[in-house]
């Protein structure tokens, strides 16, 4: 048999292998399929994010599980459509982030900030949220953004 043949003959079996293979070296599924601009106005000024945007019940599941960094300016946008009480955690999640907690009307309902990485503890919304944004530990300090604060972004109903 000629290496060509050999090659062919085993073809389908060496590419089923080189799927399985990679798949387990790159690990889960880590990133949300979309980017979008989002707004928060706070009373230093405007400040824009580039959010990924978790709208399926497996990117809400996952989340930021097992990211090893979350850059400046960039963080992760929950749909929780309609507005309901929303509980998070940490679960798998090794950068600690400030989880904004945001109203269907796009004002910020809570902060909670610097939250504990790898933790199971339950971070309630403790009122109504239409979304979570999940940023960088520090950003909500370093912007200056508070609870009462608009967000800006298609998600919400702007006044």
């Amino acid at each position: 048999m000629h290496f060509a043949s050999i090659v062919a003959r085993f073809r389908p079996w060496l590419m089923a292998s080189l799927v399985i293979l990679l798949s387990t070296l790159i690990g889960p599924r880590v990133e949300a399929a979309t980017f979008q601009p989002l707004e928060i106005v706070t009373k230093s000024g405007v400040h824009v994010f580039s959010v990924e945007m978790a709208t399926t019940d497996d990117e809400k599941q996952t989340g930021l599980m097992y990211r090893k960094e979350l850059p400046d300016g960039k963080g992760m946008l929950f749909d929780f459509s309609p507005e309901q009480e929303v509980s998070m955690w940490m679960k798998n999640t090794y950068v600690s982030l400030d989880m904004i907690f945001i109203r269907a009307d796009g004002r910020i309902l809570r902060i909670a900030e610097a939250t504990e990485p790898l933790s199971t503890k339950i971070i309630p919304s403790r009122g109504l949220a239409k979304g979570v944004l999940e940023v960088v530990a520090g950003t909500a300090q370093k912007y200056g953004i508070q609870p009462g604060d608009r967000v800006a972004h298609p998600l919400f109903n702007g006044r």
